[in-house]
């Protein structure tokens, strides 16, 4: 009985941010704005406050959008079927095949074998790969295949936790470092082109963003390693030769970064090749069930797949798609035309802020997609450095780590079991400000002489 007030008051709080928030977007939107508004705090809170499980508050939008004349039924329904979601039960089905087979334990032992096989060592060396596996692959395709080595380097709960952070942070971190690292990059170059704007080069952008990245490392695996024990993990040395499954485990695995790697480089000699990072993970999941590999089954492994985190993103990309088609966007690029009038680094710290915490709530992809025009728009009004204001925004996009719905290296990290929404945020918060920081300062006193 008791558990059953507990509940109905957690929900009853998530309604009262419903009501809040609602009354206050009254006096800015208009009644379907401040609907989508509304609606999105009470979901945020219950999904911090764990009211109602994460998979139905995820679902949520598919009653209550069209119920408040948001979207309707099929405009919100579709974004659960988003080539992304099929890209993440991939990645699932290979991670439940490399702890299925034991793989993640010789892993483990080789990756403790080049690094300090400390707590903090394994925190710095997790984010770092991770980072820079996320500048040439995709931060999603990264952790995934960390994701699953890290967890059982140790069973110590806390650290796990850390580990998975260290590994979801990193990648959001290493995402930025190349403009092919995560999806808000190539939006900007795109946009840029689009527009007739100079597109920044290859090299120069990862000159220009270097010193960002670094200090990002750094900040955040001196933060995750606070209060972590100094001591060695002790493991059992795996010694044991590997058997035929973790070898057919290691071969699609290796197969698929190899494919990976390949897959833009051979599209202007093979223009009919037709495959994306999606349809390839899906590819190596699926034939995990299939002779001669016939690892997983459907009956055993299925329970596994953690489906709550594939209806947690239908709910961001249909949040993305609801601020587009009620118009919110465009208020909010109204509201920022009139505050170029403030000086030029107070405007810089407001995009900042707006991207950051934007971003939290909805896809980063979805989001830049829709905002890089808007800033664009407004600095060519206002006659500000137009390729510094997108870039600081995009950089942003990526720069997330309160949420699990803000990006999917987030995301992951909470399909893991380890890591639990307050946690995220406690740890999140903090980095979102120290980002948004860094991102400024850098923007205004190293790239503003650049760009």
């Amino acid at each position: 009985m008791y558990e059953h007030k507990e509940q109905l008051q957690k929900i009853g709080i998530g309604l009262g941010a419903w009501v809040l928030v609602f009354a206050l977007s009254m006096m800015l939107f208009n009644p379907i704005q401040s609907s989508l508004l509304a609606l999105i705090a009470m979901m945020v809170v219950l999904w911090t406050n764990e009211g109602l499980p994460l998979a139905v508050v995820s679902l949520l939008p598919i009653i209550l959008f069209p119920a408040f004349s948001v979207l309707d039924t099929k405009a919100t329904a579709i974004n659960y079927s988003h080539p992304i979601i099929y890209l993440f039960l991939g990645g699932f089905l290979l991670a439940i095949a490399v702890e299925k087979t034991k793989l993640h334990t010789w892993i483990a032992d080789k990756m403790l074998s080049l690094f300090p096989n400390t707590p903090r060592g394994m925190i710095f060396s997790l984010a770092i790969t991770s980072g820079l596996l996320s500048s040439i692959l995709s931060n999603t395709t990264t952790t995934l295949l960390l994701m699953s080595i890290a967890l059982f380097i140790t069973e110590d709960v806390k650290l796990k936790l850390r580990f998975a952070l260290a590994i979801a942070y990193g990648a959001s971190v290493g995402g930025i470092m190349t403009p092919i690292g995560t999806p808000p990059n190539l939006i900007l170059l795109g946009v840029m082109s689009e527009k007739g704007m100079e597109t920044i080069p290859f090299f120069q952008w990862m000159w220009m963003v270097a010193p960002l990245a670094i200090a990002m490392f750094i900040v955040v695996s001196m933060f995750l390693s606070l209060g972590v024990p100094n001591v060695p993990i002790h493991r059992e040395s795996e010694r044991k030769p590997l058997e035929v499954k973790q070898k057919k485990v290691l071969f699609i695995i290796g197969s698929l970064i190899l494919m990976l790697l390949l897959n833009a480089p051979m599209k202007p000699f093979w223009p009919g090749l037709g495959l994306s990072e999606a349809g390839m993970l899906l590819a190596a999941g699926l034939i995990l069930f299939a002779p001669p590999f016939s690892i997983l089954e459907w009956m055993e492994d299925k329970a596994k797949i953690p489906y709550r985190i594939m209806f947690l993103f239908g709910a961001g990309f249909s949040i993305a798609k609801a601020f587009s088609e009620t118009g919110l966007a465009s208020e909010v690029a109204s509201y920022l035309i009139s505050m170029t009038e403030l000086h030029p680094i107070i405007l810089l710290f407001a995009v900042a802020m707006l991207i950051t915490f934007t971003t939290e709530i909805t896809s980063n992809t979805a989001l830049i997609s829709i905002m890089l025009p808007v800033i664009y728009s407004v600095a060519v009004q206002t006659g500000i450095n137009t390729t510094l204001f997108m870039m600081v925004a995009t950089l942003c996009a990526s720069y997330a780590f309160m949420l699990p719905i803000a990006t999917p290296p987030n995301a992951i990290a909470m399909s893991s079991g380890v890591v639990d929404v307050k946690s995220m945020i406690r740890y999140g918060i903090v980095l979102n400000f120290v980002g948004i920081f860094l991102i400024v300062m850098i923007a205004e006193f190293f790239w503003k002489g650049i760009l």
